[in-house]
Parts: C-alpha cells; sequence; structure tokens
C-alpha cells in the first residue's frame, strides 16, 4: 500500500514538473513544422543530459530545430560549423600570445555554450571530431595547461549528412559512443510540406521567445532521476544491451557473425536514462517497456556494429535490434 501511494505521489510531482514541456514544444513549433519525433527527441536528451547526433539529407530543419530549441531556452548558444580545413583549436579555443605583456592567454572556443550546435560533424577529419571527445564525456577543456569546465547544462547537438554523400568523414566509434542518441531524420509528410512552402512563401515573422529558463531544466533532470524503474525493466535493459554482444545466449545465434561489437557500458546507461526521461515526457513517475522499446533504436542504433558478412546482405543495425526486441523477454 505505501508503494503504491509513493508511486501515485511520484506521479503528481513528475506531472507537476513537466508541466513546461507543453509549453516549450509550442515554442518550437512556431518556426518548425511536424517533425514530432525529432523535436521529441532533442526534448529527451536535454531531459537526460545526452548529446543528441541528428542524421539526414540536407533541407531537413535539423538546424533549425536545433537552433529553435535554444532560443527557447534562456542559454548561451554557439554554433560550429564543420568545415575540412577547421583546427582543433577552432572548437575548443587555443593560447595566444600578447606581444604588450609578452605572456600567453587563453582564448576559448565557442564549445564554451550551454547549447552547442556542431552543424554537418561529419564534414570534418577525425583530429576535429576528436576535439570534442573530452567537452562530451567530462564537461571540461584542456587548453594548455589549464582545465576549464563547462557550465551546465551542456548539450552538443551534432547534424551530419549520410555517409553516402561528398566529403563526408565516419566519426570514431569512440565519439559516436558518446552521443546518447542517434536520430535518423526522415522526410515531413505532404500535409506537412505543404505548409513549410505556405510558411516560406509568404514568410511571416516568426519570433521565439525564451519560455524557459535554465533552473527549470536542471529542476526537471533531478526529477528524471527519481522517476520509478523497477528491477524488471533493469534487467529488461540488461538482456536487450547483452544480447547484442552475445545473441547465442538469447537463441540468437544467427546475429553472432553479423554483430563486430555490441552496446557499451554506456548503451545501459543511456537505455535506463532515456527510458526515465520518456517516462517523464509522458507525465509517468515510473518506467514501463514500452518506454525502453520506444527509444531503444534512437539508443542502440549507433552502439550496435555490424560485420562485413551483414552489409553484403544488407543487414542494418536497426534490423538487428528489432530482431532482438522481438525475441528478449518483455518483463
Amino acid at each position: 500500500m505505501t508503494e503504491a501511494t509513493d508511486i501515485k505521489a511520484l506521479n503528481e510531482q513528475i506531472q507537476e514538473k513537466s508541466a513546461f514541456v507543453d509549453l516549450l514544444t509550442r515554442e518550437v513549433r512556431k518556426a518548425i513544422v511536424g517533425q514530432q519525433y525529432m523535436v521529441e527527441r532533442l526534448l529527451l536528451g536535454l531531459l537526460s543530459g545526452g548529446h543528441i547526433l541528428l542524421e539526414g539529407v540536407p533541407g531537413l530543419a535539423k538546424t533549425l530545430a536545433i537552433k529553435t530549441l535554444s532560443k527557447a531556452l534562456d542559454g548561451h548558444f554557439s554554433r560550429i560549423q564543420f568545415t575540412p580545413d577547421l583546427l582543433p583549436a577552432d572548437v575548443v579555443g587555443t593560447m595566444i600570445y600578447n606581444p604588450k605583456t609578452m605572456e600567453f592567454s587563453v582564448k576559448k572556443g565557442p564549445v564554451f555554450a550551454n547549447f552547442v550546435l556542431a552543424d554537418e560533424i561529419n564534414r570534418s577529419p577525425a583530429k576535429v571530431q576528436s576535439a570534442l571527445l573530452e567537452a562530451m564525456q567530462e564537461k571540461q577543456v584542456t587548453i594548455g595547461e589549464n582545465t576549464f569546465h563547462i557550465e551546465r547544462p551542456f548539450l552538443v547537438l551534432a547534424t551530419q549528412n549520410p555517409l553516402e554523400q561528398e566529403g563526408t568523414y565516419p566519426l570514431p566509434e569512440a565519439q559516436v559512443d558518446r552521443f546518447m542518441l542517434k536520430c535518423v531524420i526522415s522526410y515531413p509528410t505532404l500535409e506537412d510540406e505543404r505548409l513549410i512552402i505556405r510558411q516560406n512563401v509568404n514568410p511571416q515573422p516568426t519570433t521565439i521567445n525564451p519560455v524557459v529558463g535554465l533552473d527549470t531544466i536542471m529542476d526537471a533532470r533531478k526529477a528524471v532521476q527519481s522517476v520509478y524503474m523497477d528491477e524488471k525493466i533493469e534487467q529488461y535493459i540488461l538482456d536487450i544491451v547483452f544480447a547484442t554482444r552475445n545473441p547465442e545466449n538469447y537463441k540468437l545465434a544467427k546475429l553472432k557473425p553479423l554483430i563486430s561489437y555490441g552496446g557499451s557500458p554506456r548503451a545501459s546507461i543511456a537505455l535506463a536514462l532515456a527510458s526515465k526521461a520518456y517516462a517523464f515526457l509522458k507525465r509517468r513517475g515510473y518506467v514501463i517497456p514500452e518506454d525502453v522499446r520506444a527509444i531503444c533504436e534512437d539508443v542502440m542504433r549507433h552502439r550496435v556494429g555490424i560485420t562485413y558478412e551483414a552489409e553484403a546482405e544488407n543487414i542494418t543495425s536497426e534490423m538487428i535490434i528489432a530482431d532482438i526486441l522481438d525475441h528478449v523477454e518483455v518483463p
């Protein structure tokens, strides 16, 4: 009886704390038509403190969505356009020599912001992409002999073009793993595109106002962590992740030759946190299996490596994840 009462109280608390979500979504909708999946995933990353990688062909409003979200939140925003000639110092900053004082001083780069838009991140070589590694994981940057902490919340929102396109460099596995979610954005529906045409042919001035403060986001993150997760749900998450490493233990031996590497412990952490954040968005104080299944593909698709054999058979990591979800026992 006590546990039921606690869950009821937690539900009421979560409903109260998540009231700002509708306000924030409405503000973002002023500029973004459709793309509900993308907007929801951006909110998931914001609430769980995870970085997000958006992949899709150019022109799907990836950059616009991220810029609009940052405007609706009263935080410091910076944008880095990744190009083949970009240098690591252009991202994190560097030491600059002052001839008058004959001393070096630190010039901080654009990574020192609450919301960092890494636009077309796979347009730059690996050494530039890797400049973000320390910032994304440790929330700090080392320049010369000095280490600087980045203010919270800190969120890297990166866009990338499909690798089949000209002039793209695949992200290193170590960096891809630091993104909590990888979202593949598809084309808008016919009706949505009709509205997009009307908005842009006869443009009306749209002002995005800061409707939610950073304190509200930090409070919401604490509330997300307090969302109840039963041991059975924990076991379900572990089973999914371990099935990507040892599929033969889950009666999925056919997947063994198709997987080159499975999800890391970051996958388990990300799946648990994202499930709690998804429950929070749905105004619930507890996680259900459907929450895990809803965000599993976004959390796992970039963490499951496929072999040449899988590529030859046109099998994708999404297909492997779907197969695992069909076979792993749901609590």
